[in-house]
C-alpha cells in the first residue's frame, strides 16, 4: 500500500505485520515488555476516539512532554488520525521555556510522561489552557492517566468510528501534522511547522538506505521529540523491525548488551562516549596487551574503505585482537548506527567502519525533516568525513557566499505565527537558506564546515569557523567538550571542559594526587600536557584557525547545566556569559 500520511502506518501493519508480538519494546520495572501490533492498532485508534469524545477538533493541538515509550507512538497515531497537531517538547527544559512554547503554540492539552514533569507543568500551562487538561503516562494518584483518554474511546467506539474515518479521508498529505520547536541555542525557539509529506517522504528515503527488516532490532536513543528521533522511529515502523527504547542516556551501554540490537541511533556525543569509554579500558591495560590495543585503534582511525591488500591483513588482525571485543561490548550484532545532528569526528567515523559497525552520517535541520544528505553503507555513494549525497526528490547547491541550500519534498511548511522569519529562510528562487557553511564534492559528496552565524571575524580581518575547529581538538582523549573563541580578537583560543575520566586516568599513569577538580586544572604538568595537545591539533589548522591560549574549567558541560542545548549543541551566548571572567583573563594577558 501507499503511505502518504503518518497514520497510514497502522494499515501497513495490518497488512504487512500483522501479528507481530514486539512492535515497541520498553523496560518496565526491571523487565522488557512488548506492544505487539494488534495492541498498537487498537489502542491508537482507542485514542483516537476518546479525543473526539473530549471535544478535540481537526486542527488543535496537543503537547507531549515524555521520556521514550511504546505510549508515545499510540498517543501521535491518534492525534494524527484525529487531525490533531502533535506538539513534541523536550522533558529537560525549564517552566519558562515550557511556558513560551505551551503559550505560543495554543496547545490545549498536555501529556507528560510523569508526576515530576506534571509538578512543573502544571503552572506553566496554568493560565494557557485548562490544567484538567495534563495526563501523565506513567500512573500517579490524583493525576488523570492518560489511559482514560482510551478508556473513554472505547466506550464511545461506535459512536465516533464513522466521523473518525471522515476526518482520515480529509487529511492529505500536504495538511500540518506537527510543530516542531527547535532547541534553541542562540535564543527564543522557533515553531516549525511539518506536513505529512514532509515526514513521510523522509522516512521513506531513510528506510531505502538503512534496509531494515522484521527480523531486525532497533535501539531507540534520541529523543522522539526530536525529528531525527521521530524520522528513526517512523522508519523502523514502516521496515517492520522491533523497536527498543533505551532507558536513559546512562544505560546506552547495558542496554545495548541486553538487546544485542542491529542497530541504533545517536548523536555524535553518544559515539563518542562509547569510544572514549573503550579507549579507557585500553589505557588500564598494561605491557604487550596495551600495545596490541593502541595498534589496533591505530589501524582503525586510519581506515580507508578503499582498502589495500595490506591494510586489509592488518585490519583482519586487528579484528581478532581487540574490534571483536569491541562489537561484544555493544551486544555483538550491531552493523548500522544512523548518526547525524552535530558534527561528527571522521577519526571516530573510521575507527566504527573499520570495527565493522557503519556509521550512516546524515545531514539535516529540523526545518528538512531532518534528512537532506546521508552516506550510504555501500560504494559509491559512500565519503567518509563527508555527511553523504542527496536523498530521493531532494536537491541542494551552495550558494556564492559558501551558504547550503536546499529545495524538495523535505522542506518545512514555515515557521508558526511568524511569515516575517519565513520568508527569510527562503531567496527569491524559493530555496531553503540552512544557516551553514558546506562544500561539495565529486558532484555529489557534501562537506558542512560550520554554521554561518557561528562563524567570527579576527581583527585581522580573518574569519575562523569554529565548528571544524572544535572537531579537530575534540580527536584528544583529554577534552570533552570544547569552544573556539576569538571574535575582534587577535587570535583564537579555546575553553576547554576536560574529559575527566581520561585526566584522572593520565593522573594515576603518572603518579599525581589532587584534591579537587579545580586543583588539577591548574596543574602545570597537565597544562603542559595539553599544550602539547594543542599543538598537535595546530598542525592541521590554517594560521587563523591555530588556537594559541585555552584555559580549562572544572565544569562538565551538559544540557542540564545549560553549557548544551538537549541536542547536544553548544549554547554559544550561555557559555560566553557564564565564563566571561575566563575570557577575560585570556585576553588580558599580554600580546603574543
Amino acid at each position: 500500500m501507499k503511505i502518504t500520511r503518518v497514520f497510514d502506518l497502522l494499515e501497513r501493519y495490518k497488512t504487512e505485520f500483522k501479528n507481530k508480538p514486539d512492535v515497541f519494546v520498553s523496560k518496565v520495572d526491571g523487565e522488557w515488555k512488548s506492544v505487539s501490533s494488534e495492541k498498537y492498532i487498537e489502542d491508537s485508534f482507542n485514542f483516537a476516539y476518546g479525543l473526539l469524545a473530549m471535544g478535540f477538533k481537526k486542527g488543535d493541538k496537543i503537547a507531549t512532554i515524555a521520556h521514550n515509550c511504546p505510549e508515545w507512538n499510540i498517543i501521535d497515531m491518534g492525534l494524527s488520525m484525529a487531525g490533531v497537531v502533535h506538539v513534541p517538547i523536550f522533558n529537560t527544559l525549564s517552566e519558562e521555556e515550557y511556558k513560551y512554547i505551551l503559550q505560543h503554540s495554543e496547545v490545549k492539552a498536555v501529556i507528560v510522561g510523569n508526576k515530576v514533569l506534571y509538578n512543573t507543568l502544571f503552572s506553566a500551562f496554568d493560565g494557557i489552557g485548562d490544567t484538567k487538561n495534563i495526563f501523565t503516562i506513567k500512573y500517579a494518584e490524583e493525576i488523570t492517566f492518560w489511559q482514560t483518554i482510551i478508556d473513554l474511546g472505547k466506550a464511545n467506539a461506535d459512536k465516533y468510528q464513522k466521523e473518525l474515518e471522515g476526518i482520515k479521508n480529509s487529511i492529505t498529505e500536504e495538511d500540518f501534522a506537527t510543530l516542531i520547536y527547535t532547541s534553541g541555542t542562540t535564543g527564543v525557539s522557533k515553531g516549525v511547522m511539518l506536513s505529512h509529506k514532509n515526514l513521510v517522504q523522509n522516512f521513506l528515503a531513510a528506510s531505502k538506505v538503512f534496509q531494515l527488516t522484521p527480523q531486525d532490532k532497533y535501539l531507540s536513543i534520541l529523543p522522539l521529540c526530536h525529528v531525527g528521533g521521530r524520522m528513526g522511529n517512523y522508519q523502523t515502523q514502516y521496515s517492520g523491525c522491533s523497536l527498543y527504547y533505551a532507558e536513559n542516556m546512562a544505560t546506552i551501554a547495558k542496554n545495548l548488551k541486553e538487546i544485542q540490537p542491529n542497530g541504533f541511533d545517536a548523536v555524535p556525543r553518544i559515539l563518542e562516549k562509547i569510544y572514549d569509554t573503550i579507549i579507557s579500558k585500553g589505557n588500564s591495560l598494561t605491557g604487550i596487551k596495551k600495545k596490541i590495543f593502541f595498534w589496533s585503534v591505530k589501524t582503525g582511525l586510519n581506515y580507508d574503505i578503499s582498502k589495500s591488500p595490506f591494510y586489509k591483513l592488518k585490519l583482519k588482525i586487528a579484528d581478532k585482537l581487540i574490534f571483536s571485543k569491541w562489537r561484544d561490548a555493544i551486544g555483538g550484532n550491531v552493523r548500522l548506527v544512523g548518526c547525524g545532528g552535530a558534527s561528527l569526528q571522521p577519526r571516530l567515523e573510521r575507527v566504527f567502519w573499520a570495527c565493522g559497525i557503519k556509521v550512516l552520517n546524515m545531514y539535516g535541520l529540523t526545518e528538512t525533516s531532518p534528512i537532506i544528505t546521508i552516506n550510504r553503507a555501500n560504494l559509491p555513494d559512500v565519503r567518509l568525513g563527508s555527511v553523504g549525497v542527496l536523498i530521493d526528490g531532494v536537491e541542494m547547491k551552495i550558494a556564492e557566499d559558501g551558504e547550503i541550500l536546499c529545495k524538495g519534498h523535505n522542506v518545512m511548511m514555515g515557521y508558526y505565527k511568524n511569515p516575517e522569519l519565513t520568508a527569510e529562510v527562503f531567496d527569491k528562487d524559493g530555496w531553503f537558506l540552512t544557516g551553514d557553511i558546506g562544500r561539495i564534492e565529486e558532484g555529489k559528496f557534501l562537506y558542512v564546515t560550520d554554521r554561518k552565524k557561528e562563524m567570527f571575524k579576527l581583527s585581522n580581518g580573518k574569519y575562523v569557523a569554529p565548528q571544524s575547529v572544535e572537531g579537530k581538538l575534540k580527536e584528544s582523549v583529554f577534552v570533552d567538550q570544547v569552544m573556539v573563541v576569538g571574535e575582534h580578537e587577535k587570535f583564537a583560543s579555546a575553553i576547554i571542559s576536560p574529559n575527566f575520566e581520561s585526566l584522572f586516568n593520565w593522573c594515576k599513569d603518572n603518579d599525581m594526587s589532587y584534591d579537587s577538580k579545580e586543583e588539577l586544572i591548574k596543574s602545570p604538568e597537565l597544562i603542559k600536557m595539553l599544550s602539547a595537545e594543542i599543538i598537535k591539533a595546530n598542525k592541521t589548522l590554517s594560521a587563523p584557525e591555530k588556537i594559541l591560549r585555552f584555559k580549562l574549567v572544572p565544569d562538565e558541560w551538559a544540557p542540564c547545566t545549560g553549557e548544551l542545548s538537549p541536542t547536544l549543541k553548544l549554547k554559544r551566548k550561555f557559555i560566553d556569559s557564564k565564563y566571561q571572567s575566563v575570557l577575560n583573563e585570556i585576553y588580558s594577558k599580554s600580546e603574543l
